[in-house]
């Protein structure tokens, strides 16, 4: 029986609520593996993926989109050496959550196939405003008392595995491991809400302004027409890099942009972002 790739993602979704949180660890583990076993071959809109690599032997800086590199919002690109997300290579991400919606939505939205671990409250309305394929994306807000070893599982099949720590720090020896497997695989991992040794590029985004709230005794007033944000990059091939960008609606959705000065008079479209 042919199983399509929504519904095969829409089963691994469902495994992560109630019915998982009853299972044994090991009963929670093999019912990740059946269902993951249903999903196509991943990422078959992304560029077709290489023979796995050493991050660090995969060669000269390359495009977002080519093989061995999951896209990033256009405006990040410029932080990042080979201009997105190396395959098999793992990230941290801290700081406003905006940065992680924008990664979901260019890897779904290039046609990846991504899943979210322990983070309930993901906003995937904001997601969804920048271009996210939620049908490409599988949640499990609550993936029991070892989230680690359901994105261990999860890295057999999907392009981007998105990890909640919960504020936890995962021991060198365990993150060690799910490196290897994530290089093996050739998928990539994001961490997130902990702290995890050995990650090849830190991403971290700040809150630096808004557009549409008012100044002076207006302040706090209207509605918000663009969000600011600063955003850094570090990592160990590279040295580390920051940049500004305004998240703001063009065109029914929202788009990362280089930072600009608004004019006098000219005010952009309003959204709720």
């Amino acid at each position: 029986m042919v199983v399509s790739v929504v519904g095969a993602m829409s089963e691994v979704a469902d495994s992560g609520r109630s019915d998982l949180a009853g299972l044994s660890r090991q009963e929670r583990l093999e019912q990740l593996r059946r269902r993951m076993a249903a999903v196509p071959a991943r990422g078959e809109s992304v560029a077709a993926r290489p023979t796995p690599q050493p991050v660090e032997d995969q060669g000269l800086p390359q495009p977002a989109g080519s093989a061995g590199i999951l896209p990033v919002p256009p405006a990040l690109a410029s932080l990042l050496p080979r201009g997105g997300l190396a395959r098999g290579s793992v990230v941290s991400v801290s700081g406003a959550g905006s940065l992680l919606l924008g990664l979901l939505a260019s890897v779904t939205e290039a046609g990846g196939h991504a899943a979210v671990i322990g983070l309930p409250r993901l906003g995937l309305l904001a997601a969804t405003e920048m271009g996210a394929e939620l049908g490409r994306l599988a949640l499990i807000p609550d993936p029991g008392p070892d989230p680690v070893e359901v994105a261990a599982v999860l890295l057999d099949g999907l392009d981007l595995v998105v990890l909640g720590l919960g504020g936890l720090a995962v021991p060198p020896s365990r993150a060690r491991a799910v490196v290897a497997r994530a290089r093996s695989k050739g998928s990539t991992l994001v961490v997130t809400d902990g702290h995890w040794d050995g990650a090849e590029v830190r991403l971290e985004a700040r809150v630096c302004g808004y557009d549409g709230m008012g100044q002076g005794a207006e302040l706090g007033r209207g509605r918000l027409r663009a969000l600011r944000l600063a955003v850094s990059a570090r990592g160990r091939a590279f040295q580390p890099r920051t940049t500004r960008l305004d998240l703001r609606p063009v065109r029914g959705r929202v788009e990362w942009t280089a930072e600009t000065v608004r004019r006098p008079g000219v005010f952009p479209e309003a959204v709720s972002l």
